[in-house]
């Protein structure tokens, strides 16, 4: 089972996700775009008050331009409200133990776990690959298991779910591997 789920990990997931995309070395990475949307929610779910979306750029380093369609997307989302004026600016749309990381990613990123931009349940194979589209649900459960189970808040706190911890205390998650 250690040897599927090491498999999984470093083979099968950095080619399928939406959101996980595949670099130039082959190596899995989260878009900027969502990364920057977490650092966002994360310095918002600090604050008691509205902050801008300067202070947010400013706060996290980020590209303000970039942040500015991101913020849209969130507040299409419905993970952020906004407010003009001098009070004004982005706050939660709810209590940060609300929002998990897995609505995070599907709000910018779309569905987890497509394949061609397809859903693994829908997919059919054929002769030596018939069992394919288990492996592709296998994974979509993998990313479910850790991204539906954290949220903003236990973040913040650094409360991390047994979720996440499982794969952190593991000393082997650490290491980065190359073909």
């Amino acid at each position: 089972m250690i040897e599927l789920e090491h498999t999984l990990l470093e083979v099968v997931l950095p080619r399928l996700a939406r959101h996980i995309e595949v670099g130039q070395n082959g190596a899995m990475q989260i878009p900027a775009k969502t990364e920057y949307a977490i650092r966002a929610l994360l310095t918002l779910a600090a604050s008691d008050v509205s902050v801008s979306a300067d202070h947010l750029a400013h706060e996290q380093n980020l590209p303000a331009k970039f942040l500015g369609a991101i913020l849209s997307d969130l507040r299409r989302g419905g993970l952020v409200t906004s407010q003009r004026g001098p009070e004004g600016g982005f706050k939660l749309a709810r209590d940060a133990d609300q929002i998990m990381f897995a609505d995070i990613l599907r709000v910018v990123s779309g569905p987890m776990a497509g394949v061609r931009g397809m859903r693994p349940e829908t997919l059919e194979y054929e002769g030596e690959a018939t069992h394919l589209r288990d492996v592709w649900v296998a994974v979509r459960g993998a990313l479910r298991e850790v991204l539906e189970h954290v949220t903003l808040g236990q973040v913040l706190r650094g409360d991390l779910p047994d979720s996440i911890t499982r794969f952190t205390k593991d000393p082997d998650a650490w290491i980065t591997r190359v073909i």
